[in-house]
């Protein structure tokens, strides 16, 4: 059964652009399949709805000498007692029928946990009933109707895909190939170096002494001056002024054949320069560090 506010008051929010309602009711027999009952199926499922009281009604059996306490009850929804707790002792009392009415102040229905009717003693109880009633406002939640005061015009965000320029394909290549060069060139300025320290460190060994007593290896004495030489300049060849003198010279068969022993010697000598360059400058680096 619902109960609603007065015509008036009906008629003025029917009038006005905006408006909240008080809505009061009551339950089904709680009771009506049993003697224990869960209040999330008996109350409407209305936010803010609030129980104001409760009506229960049984029918005592027993006899008239024995004792008998029967409780109506709910307990708190978080189990830390009885929200509602009434007894009625029968004791010394015949069978009969019982009606009683309770007012409770107010409260939210998410408190409400199960609730039941418990018989102590020697008797039972039939044809329980236990009604609840309730009230909620319509706009509770200011959302739930255009009408509600409070009302909120909802704003449509449309879903922008987010843009991850470093996913793109295109921009990935690019970054490696730009990897691929940076790594070359710091290659690059490292093998640089490497020919530079050595430079610098044979022309420190042969400018040391006239007799280069520092460079006790002859093959090493020998790519020191090779070195020296790659650093001179070669424009003074062109300044020398002097005459022709013709070669007078025959050769017998009237061909010079290639040294081949020199040629190998020469590609020997260009290794093992290379070989004493990375291993000088790699302990460098290792002192250094």
């Amino acid at each position: 059964m619902i109960k609603k506010l007065s015509l008036a008051l009906l008629a003025f929010s029917l009038c006005s652009p905006s408006y909240s309602e008080q809505v009061y009711g009551t339950t089904n027999n709680a009771a009506a399949f049993g003697l224990n009952w869960v209040m999330t199926n008996i109350l409407p499922s209305q936010a803010g709805l609030e129980v104001n009281g409760l009506v229960y009604q049984y029918t005592a059996v027993k006899d008239p000498e024995t004792g008998m306490t029967v409780y109506v009850q709910n307990e708190y929804a978080d189990g830390s007692g009885y929200i509602f707790r009434n007894a009625d002792d029968w004791t010394g009392l015949p069978r009969n029928t019982l009606r009683r009415k309770f007012a409770v102040p107010n409260l939210n229905a998410e408190l409400w946990g199960p609730g039941s009717i418990e018989v102590v003693g020697e008797g039972s109880v039939q044809d329980a009933s236990v009604v609840y009633s309730y009230k909620y406002d319509t706009c509770f939640d200011p959302q739930s109707d255009p009408s509600c005061p409070g009302y909120e015009e909802k704003i449509e965000v449309p879903d922008i895909p987010i843009y991850d320029p470093l996913q793109d394909e295109f921009v990935q290549a690019e970054m490696e190939r730009k990897a691929r060069i940076q790594e070359q060139e710091e290659e690059q300025e490292r093998q640089r170096r490497r020919e530079q320290w050595a430079v610098s460190n044979a022309l420190e060994d042969l400018l040391a002494d006239g007799n280069n007593p520092g460079l006790v290896d002859p093959l090493a004495e020998a790519m020191a001056l090779a070195l020296t030489a790659r650093t001179l300049p070669t424009d003074y060849y062109y300044g020398l002024e002097g005459r022709e003198y013709f070669d007078t010279v025959v050769l017998d068969g009237g061909n010079i054949a290639d040294n081949a022993k020199a040629r190998r010697s020469n590609l020997a000598q260009q290794l093992l320069h290379q070989q004493m360059i990375d291993s000088q400058y790699e302990s460098s680096q290792q002192e250094t560090k």
